[in-house]
């Protein structure tokens, strides 16, 4: 078996699947432009491949595939929100995933495990029984449960930090986890596959729009025309609506998280709370991950700060004491476009063939999928806006129509 091996790795004829093809010249015009190379850019890219036809793209990303915030997330998973137009889309978006890795033929790693969020006093208890029957009327699998549920569930909890006990949880039994990079690997190959072009290194510089529509890009590697474009950006949102004269809601906020050293598998369910503004996952490979609440300060920064590491490290301990043994290996953050109304910004812009994909804050990566899809059947449609969507438009800030998720993660925010 050894020399049959080596024979084969040695081998000029064995056949080589390569993900993506070589780097090439950027063409004079396209399509379609998508500007941003994470999974939301490179989903929609290939939607419009796939499913309508349109592979005449391109995919502009300033740095590598993935590496903005589709790397710096904590890969979570979930359904769980507060409003009937979240819970909706992302119901979709968690169906999505439990495909994903059937349709790429690519394992994404996908891990449904279940979500619980602790509630601390009676004001939580009432407003989860509330989101519970929310989540339940659209589709989502969630449901309350009591102290004595949460210890079987997870022993090695502490159900009285401090001066905070837990009262009862919301468990959301669709929470699960996904590898991040691998969700992009994958848009990305199967994207290419059919005729997709990414540009790696390529950073817009400049959008050229006349009489009120976008007509071309400008890049580090030079102009291409465009039908229309897309911006998919995350934490440069804001940054890139101004390029294209575009008043943004948006604010930018660095978020931290932490890893440790790999332990023995102890917890399965992912657990967070709001009152300790933490949540605790282990991941497949024995790490305990932490994350929490954004910087009190906008910037556009990827830092880590030793105020949070300790803050966040000190709530993880009320519900995990034993961790305080556990040696840190990494810390890292992301930077988080947020609106006001804690909910993203898709569809239209005031730029005729101009699209948005932005005000993702911290909720970015469990959206990949039908956000891909739907801003796909946007364009593909010339315009149209998808009926799931449509809520999520920018000029509700405007009419006051906002879609309020303030409070629907586990963090201050």
């Amino acid at each position: 078996m050894p020399f049959n091996l080596l024979k084969y790795g040695l081998s000029s004829q064995y056949p080589v699947e390569v993900d993506l093809p070589a780097p090439k010249e950027l063409k004079s015009s396209y399509d379609v432009v998508i500007i941003g190379g994470g999974g939301h850019g490179l989903a929609t890219a290939y939607y419009l491949s796939k499913y309508h036809g349109i592979t005449n793209i391109a995919v502009l990303e300033k740095g590598y595939l993935g590496g903005g915030n589709t790397a710096r997330n904590t890969a979570v998973i979930r359904s769980n929100y507060l409003t009937s137009e979240g819970v909706k889309f992302y119901t979709e978006s968690v169906k999505m995933f439990q495909g994903l890795s059937n349709e790429f033929d690519f394992n994404i790693m996908y891990s449904e495990r279940g979500q619980l969020t602790l509630a601390h006093t009676d004001a939580t208890v009432r407003s989860f029984r509330q989101r519970a029957e929310v989540n339940k009327h659209f589709g989502g699998r969630t449901e309350m449960i009591d102290r004595q549920q949460i210890r079987e569930l997870v022993p090695s909890l502490n159900l009285d930090p401090g001066h905070l006990p837990v009262l009862a949880g919301l468990w959301h039994i669709d929470g699960g986890t996904a590898r991040h990079d691998a969700v992009a690997w994958g848009y990305a190959k199967q994207a290419a596959k059919r005729g997709v072009e990414i540009h790696q290194l390529t950073e817009v510089q400049e959008l050229v729009i006349e009489n009120g529509t976008i007509k071309a890009v400008k890049t580090n590697r030079g102009t291409i025309q465009c039908g229309c474009a897309v911006q998919a950006v995350a934490g440069m949102s804001s940054q890139m609506m101004k390029k294209a004269g575009i008043r943004s809601p948006i604010q930018t906020f660095p978020l931290q998280a932490m890893v440790t050293q790999p332990f023995k598998p102890f917890l399965d369910p992912l657990v967070s709370s709001s009152a300790l503004h933490c949540y605790v996952q282990q991941t497949s490979r024995g790490e305990v991950v932490f994350g929490g609440g954004s910087d009190p300060y906008p910037l556009f920064n990827s830092r880590s700060t030793l105020e949070l590491k300790e803050s966040l490290l000190a709530h993880a301990i009320e519900m995990f004491p034993f961790l305080a043994n556990a040696k840190l290996m990494r810390q890292w953050a992301g930077i988080t476009d947020m609106t006001p109304d804690y909910s993203p910004i898709m569809g239209l812009s005031p730029v005729r063939n101009y699209y948005l994909d932005a005000g993702w804050g911290t909720w970015g990566f469990k959206a990949t999928p039908i956000c891909g899809k739907t801003m796909a059947e946007l364009v593909a449609s010339g315009g149209k806006v998808p009926e799931l969507i449509r809520p999520f438009a920018l000029d509700r800030f405007s009419t006051f129509q906002q879609v309020n998720e303030m409070g629907a993660t586990a963090a201050s925010h």
